[in-house]
């Protein structure tokens, strides 16, 4: 049996679907190393980075887990949404 984790949603008080939790702890590095290497990223380039680095390795939508696993992050105070002039960036929460 898989081991399964329900996410988080910053703006509800509920968890989102369960998920795979190996697939949950792929995604997860890859989001922190991407925002590691980039600092601030749009969540469409953030999404697309990660695609780039998992494409091939990684069986499943990474736009719907990427997506999942950073409502996730937010919601524990990993990973933050700031806005600058014109868009919305994601980022390492300050510590």
């Amino acid at each position: 049996m898989e081991a399964k984790i329900q996410p988080h949603r910053p703006e509800r008080d509920q968890s989102g679907a369960s998920i795979n939790q190996a697939k949950y702890d792929t995604i997860q590095a890859a989001i922190i190393e991407v925002l590691r290497r980039h600092k601030q990223l749009t969540y469409l380039d953030l999404t697309s980075k990660v695609e780039q680095k998992l494409a091939g390795k990684f069986d499943g939508s990474i736009r719907w887990y990427v997506t999942a696993v950073k409502l996730d992050l937010e919601s524990r105070h990993v990973i933050e949404r700031v806005k600058d002039k014109r868009r919305e960036l994601v980022q390492l929460a300050a510590k």
